[in-house]
């Protein structure tokens, strides 16, 4: 799977959400009944008008993309280079 590294708001994680299901060609009521929330909680996801959503909700909905949640120790230094290929291999 997917990861999502460094995106600390819902509009940022509801744009990298809808990216990947439109990659995946699925429609928003596709992913809904996967993720077993309402079409409503998908548009509010990914057009950034989601204040608040639970843990649980928002898990399912990424696994039905494809995506996880990862918890990482913060870096407050920038990425070098190395890390960035790293990443983008999808090694650790």
């Amino acid at each position: 799977m997917t990861n999502i590294i460094g995106m600390l708001d819902l509009t940022s994680i509801g744009e990298r959400t809808a990216s990947e299901r439109k990659q995946r060609k699925l429609s928003q009521i596709q992913v809904a009944r996967i993720a077993g929330v309402s079409r409503q909680t998908m548009d509010l996801l990914e057009n950034g008008r989601a204040t608040e959503i639970g843990y649980s909700k928002l898990v399912r909905i990424l696994a039905a993309v494809g995506l996880e949640l990862r918890l990482e120790p913060l870096s407050l230094e920038r990425p070098t280079l190395d890390d960035l290929l790293r990443e983008d291999a999808g090694g650790d």
